[in-house]
This record gives structure tokens, sequence and C-alpha cells, in this order.
């Protein structure tokens, strides 16, 4: 049951992977083009999207099969693990990602800017949209410091009932028991809900983001996110192959 369960984590990962690489192959395509096409740009972003919501969804369904393997996932390498919140990326970061693009975008076209030039991409982000990306940044943080409480507060019962108390009454280590299974089991269905939950709080992120961006920006962001995505999987395939051998 276990390993056939992990088949199923792995495909379903492999799967976003490959449609990672589509998607992001479907959006520089349109961005290499002189005079990007704004209505297809939204129709590749809501595409982007919903494949979003649907590996999410997917994801819910398979860990109510044993969710603690979503929070230190083996069909990933240990460097991506290392970076992990929650089963995944913290949501927050998708904003830094953005300000930092920003930044060095607006840092390169600066003499371009200066002239009251603008290309359309992240270094012309207006003060308008800035001032929506704070507030969307401030109400992401607050739900991921929720999140985050919710988290501590689950592995701080453990010293609590019922584990604890079953622990101290056994007589053999490790003994194993329908009480015990129970215990665990309950463990890992509250574990699978804040998966869900922080799944929900990635995906909004994404999609608040998307409605303070032109389509054009928001194409260019979602480029550099699916590639520093699915550089960071291949940078740790690489790593743990040099481990290997050493």
């Amino acid at each position: 049951m276990a390993s056939s369960s992990h088949r199923l984590f792995h495909c379903c990962f492999q799967d976003w992977i490959n449609q990672q690489h589509q998607d992001l192959q479907e959006l520089l395509q349109v961005l290499d083009t002189d005079s990007p096409d704004s209505d297809h740009l939204r129709h590749l972003i809501q595409k982007s999207l919903q494949h979003f919501q649907d590996y999410s969804a997917t994801r819910a369904e398979l860990s109510k099969l044993d969710a603690p393997s979503f929070f230190c996932p083996s069909w990933i390498t240990s460097f991506e693990n290392s970076f992990l919140w929650l089963g995944g990326c913290r949501p927050s970061l998708a904003i830094r990602l953005l300000y930092s693009i920003s930044g060095s975008e607006l840092q390169a076209q600066l003499p371009d800017v200066l002239k009251g030039c603008t290309r359309g991409n992240l270094a012309d982000i207006s003060a308008t949209q800035l001032v929506s990306i704070n507030a969307l940044h401030g109400r992401v943080v607050r739900e991921e410091d929720r999140l985050s409480s919710r988290m501590a507060s689950m592995q701080e019962d453990t010293a609590d009932e019922p584990l604890a108390i079953i622990a101290k009454k056994l007589r053999t280590v490790g003994e194993y028991s329908r009480t015990v299974n129970s215990a665990i089991e309950t463990h890992s269905q509250a574990l699978a809900s804040v998966l869900e939950e922080a799944d929900k709080l990635r995906l909004s992120t994404f999609k608040g983001l998307q409605e303070i961006l032109t389509p054009l920006q928001g194409a260019h962001f979602l480029v550099a996110s699916k590639k520093l995505h699915l550089s960071m999987h291949e940078w740790g395939k690489q790593r743990a192959e040099q481990v290997g051998d050493t």
C-alpha cells in the first residue's frame, strides 16, 4: 500500500514538472514575439493558474492516503526539501521574487526609464500597483503566520495526549496497536488539512498578483517563477549526483 501510494505521489509530481515545462515554453514563445498579444497572454496565464489549481486538488486527494509524505517528500531532492514550507513553496516567496526581479530590471533599464521609455515589463510597476502588491504581501504573511502557528501546535501536541501517554505505558518500545494507529491517522488527516490550506494560499497569492499585474508583466513573472522552480529541481538532482559520487 505504501509503495503504491508513493508511486502515485511521484507520478503526480512528475506530471506537474512536465506541465511546468510545457507552460513555460508556451509563455516564452509568445514573449519572444515583437508585440505579444495581451489576450493570448491572458489565456496562457489563466491556463497556467488552472494547471496549478488542478495540481493542488490532486495533492489534496492524494494527501488523504499519507499526508506526512508531502511534508518531506521522497520524490524531490534533499536540496528542494530544505526550502519547503508546509509541503511546498512559501507563498510570500512569490512576492519577494517579484520585488527582486522588478528591482533588477529597473536597474538594468534605468537609462531608458529616465528618458520616459517603457517596455511594459516588471521594471514598469506603477506606484498604484506597488501599493496593492504591498497590501497583498501583508495579508499573505499573516496567513503564513497563522498556518505556521497551527503546524507548531500540532507538533507540540505530540508531547501531550494521546501519543505521549501511549508511549509511556508501553512495555516494548515502538509497540504498535489500534490506539497508536488511530492517533497517527488523526495526526495525518490534520496534516492533510494544513497542506490543503497552504496550497490554497499559494494559489491565491499567484492569482492575487496576476490581478494586479498587466498581462505582459504577469507573463514575465510566471516565466521567472517557473524557471526558478524548475531550476531548483534540476540543481537538486545535480547536487545529489555530486554528493553520491563523493
